[in-house]
């Protein structure tokens, strides 16, 4: 096993048209990259193949968010995948005093947003495969 396939609070589960079974995690903001949790990094989606028996890390999302809610087209060459509550560990009093820990899905831009990625391979593949 490898940092690649190490996680930690399954939250959400999907099967694909393949059997490869999704894995999203939801760790809580409050113990994300603390002791002993840091090991896991921020939340993050992983595929667990039935056909090579491995788990693999397919993404990361940004700090203090959720990954949650997974789906592909038909053919298995377009993934939906939400990002929800980027930046969720600002405290109160960092927010008020807008230095908030993540501006994610645009730097620079004043509050982080939730929002859901569109995946895609280069070559026009199955996600996953």
């Amino acid at each position: 096993m490898d940092g690649g396939s190490i996680f930690n609070s399954p939250d959400g589960l999907w099967f694909d048209a393949d059997s490869r079974l999704w894995i999203q995690t939801d760790m809580s903001e409050s113990i994300v990259n603390t002791r002993p949790w840091e090991q896991f990094g921020n939340n993050a989606m992983l595929a667990a193949d039935p056909v090579n028996n491995v788990i693999r890390r397919f993404l990361v999302g940004p700090i203090g968010q959720e990954i949650t809610g997974v789906v592909t087209t038909p053919d298995q060459k377009t993934m939906f995948v939400n990002v929800q509550h980027p930046g969720a560990t600002t405290s109160p009093e960092a927010f008020a005093a807008g230095q908030l820990v993540s501006h994610w899905p645009h730097d620079g831009a004043l509050y982080p947003r939730s929002a859901t990625l569109v995946i895609s391979r280069e070559d026009g593949g199955v996600i996953g495969s």
